[in-house]
């Protein structure tokens, strides 16, 4: 089974009865993805299936977007707040620091049920018993059961936010594409290529999930936005940052770890080495591409959060960081994000296991290519 962009296309267009995309600018991205797969993926049976249903479900979902647009043109009026995006190195507490900002319910959140499937677009009045919770829940009760490792890798919950994958990925220009299959070729392209239509798409679909749901002022998160900061504010002329430190000796044997883990459900190749190697170049990128943004705006739209801190006092990490970004934290943000981080202690759900050495990498040799990320930031932890 190879993949044909216009065959994936001609399946979403049949499954949706509709036909418009949109922009064409998805494309580029969609034939790059999929000469990836053919190529340089060595996909193996389950690989071909879950790939297929990804990008199927990316081009389903973007007609669906496009359609609720074409009956609701008012919809392009909304005015999306903020927002305030979660972003550093992955395995920072990205994902625990994003769950803590979410509980605030000044905070409009993406929650992986309607990232997944955005249209319908969600109602205020069933946003907490809508159908797609169901789904998604079975979804990731079936991912545990297949792959029980990722539930020690990453806390997914139905309706806790989730990353922006879904949303760039309708664009197909996201790093998570390469985060699941080995794609170098389709890597070297993301780097350079114009992202500013991969948000301006990301903000379309933001309008269209509060029309109907509100609060309007959004937090979002995904460590890849680091690689694109200056379209990612074309987008969102008034973002604010929340940038999670922490030692990237201990992140990249963290990240490899997991990307290994995701990969193999797709393909039985073993490129450990190739992978630390990839990592770390990638990685080195963005950090260097985020810390000349900062250099370049201002430190005004950033607070940094260190992982150490996150992890023995998160509602006080937190507390700080709105203060010196200017939010607002009060009673009830206080009271929601405590009851959150006493519900969800660091490692309540398991061990992740990890060697740098797996790799082809050691710490002394991690750390000197993130010499000036280091003598920047505090991330000893």
């Amino acid at each position: 089974m190879t993949f044909d962009a216009d065959e994936l296309e001609e399946g979403a267009c049949a499954a949706t009865g509709l036909d418009d995309f949109g922009s064409p600018y998805y494309r580029e991205g969609l034939e790059r993805i999929v000469a990836a797969l053919n190529t340089e993926a060595d996909l193996n049976d389950m690989g071909r299936v879950i790939q297929h249903a990804t990008i199927s479900n990316a081009l389903i979902q973007r007609l669906k977007i496009e359609a609720a647009y074409a009956q609701h043109p008012e919809i392009d009026d909304q005015v999306v707040g903020g927002p305030v995006f979660v972003i550093g190195l992955p395995r920072t507490g990205t994902t625990a620091l994003s769950q803590l900002v979410a509980a605030d319910p000044q905070f409009r959140s993406l929650r992986m049920w309607e990232s997944q499937a955005p249209t319908p677009p969600p109602e205020a009045a069933t946003e907490h018993t809508d159908p797609r919770i169901a789904q998604a829940e079975a979804g990731l009760k079936m991912l545990d059961e297949m792959f029980p490792l990722m539930r020690t890798m990453h806390n997914s919950e139905p309706t806790a936010p989730t990353e922006c994958q879904d949303l760039m990925g309708m664009s197909f220009r996201t790093f998570h594409f390469d985060g699941a299959v080995r794609a170098p070729e389709y890597l070297a392209w993301l780097m350079d290529c114009d992202m500013r239509e991969t948000y301006t798409f990301h903000r379309r679909v933001l309008k269209l999930l509060q029309w109907h749901c509100p609060p309007s002022l959004w937090h979002l998160k995904t460590p890849v936005h680091m690689f694109a900061l200056d379209a990612l504010v074309e987008a969102y002329p008034n973002a604010k940052f929340l940038w999670s430190h922490r030692d990237p000796a201990r992140v990249m044997a963290s990240v490899c770890s997991l990307i290994q883990y995701v990969r193999s459900w797709s393909s039985d190749r073993n490129d450990a080495r190739e992978l630390g190697a990839e990592q770390v170049d990638s990685w080195v990128e963005a950090v260097r591409r985020a810390m000349d943004f900062r250099t370049r705006h201002g430190d005004e739209r950033f607070a940094d959060v260190s992982f150490a801190d996150l992890q023995t006092d998160p509602v006080r990490a937190l507390q700080t960081s709105y203060e010196s970004l200017g939010l607002s934290f009060t009673d009830a943000t206080l009271q929601s994000v405590t009851r959150w981080a006493q519900g969800h202690r660091p490692g309540s759900r398991g061990t992740h296991e990890y060697d740098l050495a797996d790799y082809g990498l050691t710490p002394d040799g991690v750390r000197e290519r993130f010499a000036d990320y280091l003598a920047t930031y505090d991330a000893t932890a």
